[in-house]
């Protein structure tokens, strides 16, 4: 009777044997990290802080987005408003956990960045959904240089939860600068309706003072009670290979966006 297996080649790797969860295998598999997009500039606007204020915050920051197409290669990335708050509320209050939370979240996202997408189709800028930006987004941006996404990670019903609460901890600033962490992108801008990061919450206390420059490191050890970036982004930060840095700036104040792109010291630049 003939040997079945006569004939088979193994595939040799050094994973084959091996177990993936094991630390002296996994401390050997540090190794550089490959850039997929370098000139990518991933641009993250904050739902409550300008989309929720509607034309007057949301187009001016657009026509700045437009201006800047032809130098800057840029990926937008939408986070949801206070249309998530008021579902996360009520999903609260029924008992829902974490990752349905993460899940009714993400509906309120990707409707705003649907919105953004349509402002800027004209000029060439595609929405992609999460599932299909790994295998379009080279493609669209070398016809178009633009393109706009969810920037809620899609983890859904896998979200992490969290140490305190049931609030998802991976918002869209955390979607964002993943997408920069895995395409090495060349910088990760996050637009707010705050000119950065403050000792303490400048709207309650007139003796915070601006923090240009920062550590991630650093600052969690501050323990800030309030930050205008989502803290989970700081821990990622911490085992970055790629994006190394993200700023934040106000996208209220004309320019900004632009002087951000430019690598000109605007906002607050948190890095490893």
């Amino acid at each position: 009777m003939n040997d079945p297996g006569a004939g088979a080649q193994h595939v040799v790797s050094r994973l084959m044997r091996e177990s993936l969860i094991d630390k002296k295998l996994i401390a050997r598999t540090e190794s550089a990290v490959r850039a997929i997009l370098p000139t990518l500039n991933v641009i993250q606007i904050g739902g409550l802080s300008i989309m929720d204020r509607g034309h007057t915050a949301v187009l001016p920051l657009l026509d700045e987005i437009i201006v800047n197409q032809e130098k800057h290669t840029q990926l937008v990335g939408v986070g949801p408003g206070v249309r998530a708050r008021h579902i996360l509320s009520v999903g609260l209050d029924l008992g829902l956990p974490t990752g349905a939370l993460a899940t009714l979240a993400a509906k309120s996202s990707a409707q705003n960045a649907y919105m953004v997408s349509c402002l800027l189709a004209s000029h060439g800028f595609v929405y992609l959904e999460a599932p299909f930006i790994v295998q379009l987004l080279p493609a669209m941006l070398a016809a178009a240089r633009g393109a706009v996404f969810n920037g809620i990670p899609p983890y859904d019903l896998w979200e992490h939860p969290p140490a305190v609460g049931k609030i998802p901890p991976h918002g869209s600033d955390a979607g964002s600068y993943l997408v920069g962490e895995v395409f090495g992108a060349r910088s990760v801008i996050l637009v707010k309706d705050v000119d950065g990061l403050y000792s303490a919450d400048p709207k309650t206390n007139p003796d915070a003072k601006f923090i240009p420059e920062i550590g991630a490191v650093d600052l969690i050890r501050m323990q800030l009670p309030t930050l205008p970036i989502e803290p989970v982004v700081l821990e990622l930060m911490t085992r970055a290979r790629l994006a190394k840095s993200v700023r934040i700036v106000n996208g209220l104040v004309p320019g900004n966006l632009t002087r951000a792109l430019a690598g000109e010291p605007v906002g607050t630049l948190i890095h490893l």
